[in-house]
């Protein structure tokens, strides 16, 4: 009886770990299909045959009220797509650098593999905050979403609003 109590056991406490750690969910487990790994925002531009995938876009607030343009864009489309304005309060972005969306070539915006830059001037975006930020695009058209504004230190600080010479 004693290794039959054994057996129940560990069997009963195998079922519970694979049930409740959902680790028996297989390739639909919720925790697997979640896919948000910044804070930055993602947008999926599909409508009208386009494919473009906007991801960790976000503003950051520099020190002489500016707000530069964090993230990544990709077209996912053997057609070329141009990124052809940013702006937020109806102020409009100097963009400077590389803005053709060719197929699987992103644009990055700040950072070690920057090819493209966007300032904003005149801003004074409070930190934590949300704003509006359009982006216009010859093909996909124009599009407006919700982003953080994240302040200049840790992971951000060294994006400025100076030109850069990409």
């Amino acid at each position: 009886m004693r290794k039959f109590q054994k057996v129940a056991i560990l069997s009963l406490t195998s079922l519970l770990a694979l049930t409740l750690t959902s680790c028996a969910a297989g390739p639909n487990a919720e925790t697997r299909l979640t896919n948000k790994v910044t804070d930055g925002q993602e947008i999926v531009l599909t409508e009208n045959g386009n494919n473009i995938r906007v991801s960790n876009l976000l503003l950051v607030a520099t020190k002489d009220g500016a707000g530069v343009v964090v993230g990544h864009i990709v077209n996912r489309l053997e057609e070329n797509d141009a990124l052809i304005s940013i702006s937020s309060n109806g102020i409009p972005a100097v963009i400077t650098g590389e803005t053709i969306l060719r197929a699987n070539a992103p644009l990055h915006f700040e950072g070690e593999s920057a090819n493209v830059k966007a300032v904003i001037s005149g801003l004074n975006l409070v930190v934590g905050t949300n704003v509006q930020l359009t982006l216009g695009f010859a093909r996909a058209g124009i599009k407006t979403v919700n982003v953080i504004v994240r302040d200049q230190s840790e992971v951000y600080a060294d994006v400025t609003a100076q030109p850069s010479s990409l």
